[in-house]
């Protein structure tokens, strides 16, 4: 920027799933659901705990705690060892969710993700109602909730994620950011470990009104490489970027619908209508596919993914063979309801000058 002129507002989202593994099994199994579930190791074992639903939080019980002090604790708790796999499905849903509003996406884990959507233009460019959005669709989607943070910097979207859990939405303005972090507990910044609360604590520094007063100088005699985050984050400043190492290698859509399908003629017709979609994407890109993958989810949320992988690039004549029935052959389609329909294009590669579209079959 020249001439005095303000930076640009940036607009974060962090999305954070509430009880995230806990969540899956309840939703996977109608019995656990309103009980206490603890994933984890077995309270006979000296496993601990991953993570814990809500009514499991209600006794103490926390993750990283000991399978037997958890069972201590809730002698009824339902205790669930992992399913990775399946977390890590549900995960790549609620990714792919994210990458629909804006490309700048930083997984933090399975769970939690920051999203810059500084730059996008729905609802008017309302960070808070986008993040309300994502939520819904994550709901319909997976049928698991997630809570927000809103904020013009990365701490501030985090800390806004935990405030209002579960299923929560909060949002912490630019004006707003000086008070905030002056009240807030030292324990509670991201980045401050029980041992750096400690030491924090020991020069006297309990909240965000506290560590303002000390120098940067002073800092980093007591902290290093990490006083510099903290001298800024008191005064309400975190210009961390987001990290984003990610290089497109598929492009997709689906749709959650609001009545499940269930007629084969329809099915096959809302398939054709997103294959249209994603292609023009594709080509919109000024790239070629050679990968289609169809994704259906079924009223149970069971959910399957075919793939067809060409010598030749993909076009529109593809929906006009017997390969794209074939693919769904055996799966249930015009006998099980399906609510959910996806399909995405892979095996990207660039149009070069002298591309052209082959035929299906060449």
């Amino acid at each position: 920027m020249t001439g005095g002129e303000p930076e640009p507002l940036r607009k974060i989202i962090h999305i954070d799933m509430d009880a995230f593994f806990a969540a899956v099994e309840q939703r996977d199994n109608p019995d656990y659901q309103n009980k206490p579930v603890i994933v984890g190791g077995a309270p006979d074992s000296r496993g601990v705990v991953a993570t814990c639903s809500y009514e499991a939080r209600k006794y103490g019980i926390h993750s990283a705690m000991p399978s037997a002090t958890a069972f201590r604790l809730c002698p009824q708790a339902i205790f669930v060892k992992p399913r990775f796999a399946i977390y890590q499905q549900a995960s790549a849903t609620i990714r792919q969710i994210f990458y629909q509003y804006t490309e700048l996406v930083e997984p933090l884990s399975l769970d939690e993700a920051y999203l810059d959507v500084s730059d996008s233009v729905l609802f008017q460019g309302s960070a808070s109602r986008l993040a309300e959005k994502i939520k819904q669709q994550i709901l319909a989607e997976t049928g698991l909730i997630a809570s927000a943070g809103v904020s013009y910097n990365k701490f501030f979207a985090k800390i806004a994620s935990d405030m209002d859990k579960p299923d929560g939405l909060y949002l912490i303005r630019p004006e707003q950011g000086l008070d905030f972090v002056a009240q807030l507990p030292i324990g509670k910044f991201h980045g401050v470990g029980k041992a750096t609360e400690r030491k924090m604590h020991a020069l006297g520094i309990q909240n965000g009104a506290d560590l303002r007063q000390f120098s940067l100088a002073v800092l980093q005699q007591h902290f290093g490489k990490s006083a510099l985050f903290f001298y800024q984050i008191a005064q309400g400043i975190d210009e961390r970027p987001l990290r984003v190492h990610r290089e497109r290698t598929s492009i997709g859509t689906e749709t959650t619908y609001a009545q499940d399908l269930k007629e084969s003629g329809e099915i096959y017709q809302q398939l054709a209508e997103l294959f249209d979609k994603v292609l023009l994407k594709v080509e919109a890109k000024k790239l070629f596919a050679r990968t289609l993958t169809i994704k259906i989810k079924y009223h149970d949320f069971r959910q399957i993914t075919r793939s067809l992988t060409l010598n030749n690039p993909i076009k529109k004549q593809l929906l006009n063979t017997p390969v794209f029935r074939q693919l769904l052959q055996k799966d249930g389609i015009g006998q099980s309801k399906i609510r959910l329909l996806g399909i995405s294009l892979s095996t990207l590669e660039k149009q070069s000058g002298s591309y052209r579209q082959m035929d299906l079959f060449d």
